[in-house]
């Protein structure tokens, strides 16, 4: 990336160093298209997965409802709400969608339906081939939300077949504001930034060189190590999600077995989950509450409110590339005395 800082050429222009630049944008698209299982054309380069999925729901028919679980990432259910009404679909108590009330759904016609790929609190993979192939058979747009399964599980974007997929480059340890909508072929959307023909008319503005090579570095790089990352991924969640249970009052949310492999999700009774985070900070710990769009919110989080869960009291535990087995020796160690030391502060 250092290096395209210092080159900062526009890649639409016909000089030497603005061909440059293009080069570099389009082998980056090649990468990420690889990653992915579809066609360089189709990836449409963003400032990340929460603008894809805004540029999605601002491509469904006007007029027209959208459909949503409330265990959709904020971004898209705010987007679909921008775009028009929302016919929201209930969930299971794992926060599974019901494939049934998406067809029922599909009966009235809506503009777009919103299928995760797999929930970015809980990590329950969704039926999104099911859900992709029913709107496929409707003649209804479909938008799938990868930010959280790209780099983690394999994904083949060509034999899924939906209509719009989001994905960000950070969630797998690219840079931070950059990401893709991946349009698919044939199929022409509106686009939600305008003003410049860049990324072939579908999403204006001068192109983040710097980012998008690195995007495409990550891409290549979580191609080339994926099945290694996503059995060490399990490996360690499952450590993590053991020494959470073996704390008495510790529940898991989600499903434990159809999940993403790098994230699990518990809650605590007797204690609030920001208690808990402070007192794993103090251990050098860092984990979380709710989705990563929600930290500066005081709501409860939707997406266990859906599932009939305890919103309050959730704590979400993940894993990257540079997550060591030290790192989850280092969280079992600590969470059961920092719970311990909270109810006995709060007498439970």
């Amino acid at each position: 990336m250092m290096g395209w800082l210092e080159r900062a050429a526009d890649p639409g222009r016909v000089h030497t160093e603005g061909r440059m630049v293009r080069a570099a944008i389009e082998e980056a698209r090649e990468s990420v298209a690889a990653l992915l299982g579809t066609r360089p054309r189709t990836v449409v380069f963003t400032s990340g997965a929460t603008e894809a999925a805004n540029a999605a729901a601002w491509a469904a028919p006007r007029g027209r409802p959208s459909v949503c679980a409330a265990v959709e990432h904020s971004c898209v259910r705010a987007g679909a709400e921008r775009a028009g009404p929302v016919v929201t679909v209930p969930v299971d108590g794992g926060g599974r969608i019901d494939v049934d009330a998406v067809r029922d759904a599909l009966a009235g016609a809506p503009g777009m339906v919103h299928c995760q790929w797999g929930n970015h609190e809980v990590g329950t993979l969704q039926p999104v081939a099911e859900i992709v192939g029913l709107c496929r058979t409707a003649g209804v747009l479909v938008h799938v939300d990868a930010a959280q399964a790209v780099g983690h599980v394999p994904v083949d974007l060509g034999a899924l077949d939906a209509d719009l997929v989001s994905v960000s480059a950070h969630k797998f340890g690219g840079p931070p504001g950059i990401g893709a909508l991946v349009v698919r072929r044939g199929l022409r959307v509106a686009p939600l930034i305008v003003g410049g023909e860049q990324e072939r008319a579908r999403r204006a503005g001068l192109e983040n060189a710097p980012a998008i090579a690195g995007f495409g570095v990550a891409a290549a790089a979580a191609a080339a190590a994926m099945a290694r990352e996503e059995r060490d991924a399990r490996r360690r969640t499952a450590a993590l999600l053991d020494a959470a249970l073996a704390v008495p009052g510790v529940v898991a949310y989600g499903d434990t077995v159809a999940r993403l492999p790098h994230l699990v999700c518990v809650g605590v009774t007797g204690v609030e989950a920001e208690a808990v985070l402070l007192g794993l900070d103090q251990a050098g710990i860092a984990a979380h509450s709710g989705s990563s769009c929600s930290s500066e919110s005081l709501e409860p989080s939707p997406v266990l409110e859906a599932m009939g869960a305890d919103a309050d009291r959730s704590l979400r535990l993940s894993v990257g590339w540079s997550t060591t087995d030290e790192d989850v020796a280092a969280f079992a160690r600590a969470f059961g005395g920092v719970v311990s030391r909270l109810r006995a502060l709060h007498g439970t």
